[in-house]
């Protein structure tokens, strides 16, 4: 019988870490989730079996509570966003450096297996058609900078102190829980939900900017392996498939489910990567099980969810200010 597991999951009421506390919970762990609810909603952990700490991972006191007696963390808690970094540096660092740097020590002392989630902004300038774990990094803003930061402290405390640690540069992760209607929003919910209410889609560039669009159950199904089988390993690598999609591929795939679509073109916004696309090499040796999800379908989920979300995401609106 597989062992149960005290999991605390750090961003655990944000949209990539409810769907792994729902995840984890299914297969009969156990899970302590710590959030400040600054962007995580407290309805996508409702009614959950689950230990909740409200705070964030900058408060090492709420830390060291929430962590006690646990076998593994997954730190997804971060101040999202290239440009809310770019208004904000300093509160992209509070959070994204010191509170990882938080999470090292208490790793540390207690000798807890870590899981990082990073991002793939952290290369930056480089424009090499397929991004490689070793190839050379350049943020390109704050945010990148922040999270190459959490990548360096994750990786010289493993090589400092032994802990297992695994560190993820996740690319352009969507799916159902993912907000849509603030300023901030990702790409597909922001899109969908634009179409689903006869607004304009804004397209920052020509719309030949390609990403490396990830769904959801990959991510949550990678990250409940790690855990539940202690699949940590040294290094990074990148979480996405190797498959570059255009935002003009995206937008014709919105167009199959809303024919009437209106796209207006704008400025590319500073910091923004041309193109961010893995060599999933390294990926797929380490997770050979897992089938990437097609985006028609992906983008069918998304879709659903936000028409079947609609009431309460008008009446309860997610506002992020840049304080």
């Amino acid at each position: 019988m597989e062992k149960s597991l005290r999991v605390l999951v750090t961003g655990g009421a944000g949209f990539i870490g409810s769907n792994l506390v729902k995840s984890l919970l299914s297969h009969n762990h156990k899970v302590i989730v710590l959030d400040d609810f600054s962007t995580g909603l407290k309805s996508n952990i409702s009614g959950l079996e689950v230990e909740v700490f409200e705070g964030s991972v900058a408060n090492k006191k709420i830390l060291s509570d929430a962590v006690k007696n646990v076998d593994s963390i997954v730190h997804l808690a971060a101040r999202g966003s290239v440009p809310r970094s770019i208004r904000n540096p300093q509160a992209t660092f509070d959070v994204n450096v010191q509170g990882t740097l938080n999470i090292c020590e208490i790793a540390r002392e207690q000798y807890i297996p870590v899981v990082f989630s990073s991002s793939s902004s952290v290369y930056g300038a480089n424009t090499s058609h397929s991004k490689v774990e070793n190839a050379w990094l350049s943020p390109l803003s704050p945010y990148a900078a922040s999270k190459l930061s959490g990548e360096a402290l994750m990786l010289s405390f493993a090589n400092s102190f032994g802990i297992q640690t695994a560190v993820f540069r996740l690319f352009n992760v969507y799916g159902p829980g993912q907000r849509p209607e603030h300023q901030y929003s990702a790409v597909i919910p922001k899109w969908l939900w634009a179409s689903q209410r006869d607004e304009e889609l804004k397209v920052f560039g020509d719309g030949h900017t390609s990403r490396d669009f990830t769904f959801i159950d990959n991510v949550v199904e990678i990250l409940s392996i790690t855990v539940m089988e202690n699949r940590y390993f040294s290094g990074v690598t990148n979480l996405a498939f190797g498959n570059p999609i255009t935002l003009l591929d995206v937008l014709s795939e919105i167009k199959k489910i809303e024919p009437k679509i209106l796209v207006n073109h704008y400025e590319t916004r500073q910091g923004d990567i041309r193109d961010s696309n893995n060599a999933s090499k390294r990926l797929i040796e380490l997770f050979p099980e897992v089938i990437p999800y097609p985006l028609e379908a992906g983008i069918l989920r998304t879709s659903a969810w936000l028409r079947k979300m609609q009431n309460e995401i008008e009446t309860h609106p997610l506002v992020l200010s840049d304080d």
